[in-house]
């Protein structure tokens, strides 16, 4: 799987995690240059709270398009490490 946003791979990885409809990539299989950290939160009652990146590519930025949660609840643990994607994020094979 890919997750692409601006013809840039923002992750690449065969071992994603599908959760709620979203494949969520392994931390380590993203290209960290285009990641910045948000203030931005979200708070999902069995995950926990979600951090989340904006992604910049070529000056043009995706505010929170990528998320994770750096503490899940224990009923979401196997997505500890995991990154998924939105806003115009294409993810594919």
């Amino acid at each position: 799987m890919k997750a692409i946003w601006n013809n840039t791979v923002l992750a690449e990885s065969d071992d994603t995690i599908i959760i709620e409809g979203n494949h969520d990539f392994p931390a380590n299989s993203i290209n960290k240059e285009h990641f910045k950290s948000s203030d931005y939160n979200t708070v999902c009652p069995w995950k926990g709270t979600a951090s989340y990146y904006t992604i910049e590519i070529d000056g043009e930025e995706n505010k929170n398009a990528a998320w994770f949660y750096p503490e899940p609840k224990d009923a979401a643990k196997k997505i500890k490490n995991y990154v998924a994607f939105w806003n115009e994020v294409e993810v594919k094979n």
